[in-house]
């Protein structure tokens, strides 16, 4: 039996998540056989230079908690983030995730031309506006200055922007990467970065994992080693989901799912 992780959970920290407390995901996690656990509430930046966010006190704090309490279950629990890059914004990130005792920092694109591609109220208002070249390139102009940045230890949901664009591109959407993505994947490599294989695509009515089986085998060609698997969720029965069959597709290729402790990645046999 495969050991089994989910490394993007959105407890109620999150904005944009059901109101679901890290205890709970915890107790749910031990229900569902999980191994090991990793909470990446979302953190999205305002002004450069605007106030720290006062929730990571209490964040990191209800983790701790979490972890004295469930380590006689077995339960591995780990500290994220996710960061939603964004340009200019660089310092800000790097301050915060110093600052605090994260376990694993998950990069993402969100934002474009400040609307969230990944929302499906906001992300009409882009793709409308938009020929696909253009979001081409403006993807993956971002995607690359991210992890450029060294500031992150996995790319989250590389190609997000396939959940809502394919209702404007078609199946165009799913190759925009061909010839881009290439040299950005051989610099994560470079960097020993991570790519997670993100689950949520499937409750999205999308045939693929975030990211598709193409950019796995590309990611694997540039000589990526370290993958992470997570479901995305956002609510209590969106924990652990398709996590399996995301395992199974990692073994196909021949590669390893991985945790994170103190930034500092290790596989699991």
């Amino acid at each position: 039996m495969q050991r089994k992780t989910d490394y993007h959970i959105h407890p109620d920290y999150s904005p944009d998540a059901d109101g679901v407390k890290i205890i709970d995901y915890c107790h749910r996690a031990l229900e569902l056989n999980l191994e090991e656990i990793c909470f990446t509430t979302h953190l999205e930046f305002g002004p450069p230079g605007s106030a720290q966010p006062d929730w990571l006190e209490n964040y990191i704090a209800e983790i701790r908690e979490a972890q004295e309490e469930f380590r006689p279950q077995g339960l591995k629990i780990k500290a994220g983030i996710e960061v939603g890059y964004r340009r200019g914004y660089e310092k800000e990130i790097e301050r915060i995730v110093k600052q605090y005792p994260f376990d694993y920092v998950l990069g993402a694109i969100h934002d474009l031309a400040g609307y969230s591609i990944a929302s499906a109220k906001e992300s009409p208002a882009y793709f409308a506006g938009r020929d696909i070249r253009a979001v081409r390139q403006e993807y993956f102009s971002l995607l690359e200055e991210a992890v450029k940045s060294g500031l992150f230890d996995a790319i989250a949901h590389l190609d997000i922007y396939c959940r809502y664009g394919i209702k404007y591109f078609g199946s165009q959407i799913s190759t925009i990467h061909r010839g881009i993505v290439e040299p950005i994947l051989q610099e994560m490599s470079g960097r020993k970065m991570a790519l997670e294989i993100n689950t949520s695509s499937m409750s999205k009515n999308l045939k693929d994992f975030h990211p598709s089986k193409e950019i796995i085998a590309l990611a694997k060609k540039a000589g990526i080693k370290i993958f992470t698997v997570g479901s995305d969720a956002h609510r209590l029965n969106s924990l652990g989901r398709h996590i399996d069959a995301a395992l199974a597709l990692l073994e196909a290729f021949g590669l390893k799912n991985h945790v994170f402790t103190r930034r500092i990645a290790s596989p699991l046999s």
